[in-house]
């Protein structure tokens, strides 16, 4: 449990990736699926749950950066990516308003960057966190 508390931002930075890489690969899996099976339009259940796995995941990671980092305005950015992604992929699921399927790279990436930027840069050498100074 120590060794997932020092090493959030990787943990982050690891779920990010895959959740990217799951966005990637599903129009090239259902285009394959279409084309060998012309029976089933719908998403594997399994498939669409990725999605939740990942954004639960990022969740606790981007929580316990926040909580551990240096730099006062990682914090911000670090929500921001993660509230945009989870706003897509709800809106993905329920369909509030149009939305390119593209637009999901961007918080996907966003938290990418800025997990490993802040493991690299910001993250406090003691025990007392230093969040509090700029």
């Amino acid at each position: 449990m120590i060794v997932l508390k020092q090493k959030t931002d990787l943990i982050g930075a690891i779920a990010s990736t895959l959740c990217l890489t799951h966005c990637i690969a599903t129009p090239f899996i259902f285009i394959a699926q279409s084309c060998s099976i012309v029976c089933c339009d719908s998403t594997p259940v399994w498939w669409g749950a990725l999605d939740y796995f990942f954004l639960v995941i990022s969740f606790f990671a981007v929580y316990r950066s926040t909580q551990t980092t240096s730099s006062y305005w990682i914090k911000p950015f670090l929500w921001l990516s993660w509230s945009v992604l989870f706003i897509i992929i709800m809106n993905e699921k329920i369909t509030w308003f149009s939305l390119s399927e593209q637009a999901i790279y961007f918080p996907a990436l966003a938290l990418i960057v800025l997990h490993l930027y802040n493991k690299k840069y910001c993250q406090c050498n003691n025990n007392k966190c230093c969040t509090n100074e700029g």
